[in-house]
């Protein structure tokens, strides 16, 4: 069965770092276009980035390009979105899915960043 399981969110200072981790399985997550996408409170969900399966071809929303890398390692299962400058406005909980996104989601990782 489709499992992701986000990891690695927390409290942060504005101007901070975080680096968080997505587990994917029950699904080809090695040909699979895979993104991030976040929830600030109060708001609908937000695109945040996205990874083709092969790496090569990565893309950003404006809000976060410069500062947020995402990654993955396919012999692994594992996405990753390493966030650098953080501000209060990248306060959200974070979810990882596919590209379009499985009919399933994880329960998110919260990121709160304090200014």
């Amino acid at each position: 069965q489709v499992q992701l399981v986000e990891s690695g969110g927390g409290v942060v200072k504005s101007g901070g770092s975080l680096k968080l981790s997505c587990a994917a399985s029950g699904f080809t997550f090695g040909a699979d276009t895979m993104d991030w996408v976040r929830q600030p409170p109060g708001k609908e969900r937000e695109f945040v980035a996205r990874i083709y399966w092969n790496s090569r071809t990565t893309a950003y929303a404006d809000s976060v390009k410069g500062r947020f890398t995402i990654s993955r390692d396919n012999a692994k299962n594992m996405l990753y979105l390493q966030m650098n400058s953080l501000k209060p406005e990248d306060t959200a909980v974070y979810f990882c899915n596919r590209s379009p996104p499985l009919g399933y989601w994880g329960q998110g990782t919260q990121v709160t960043v304090s200014s």
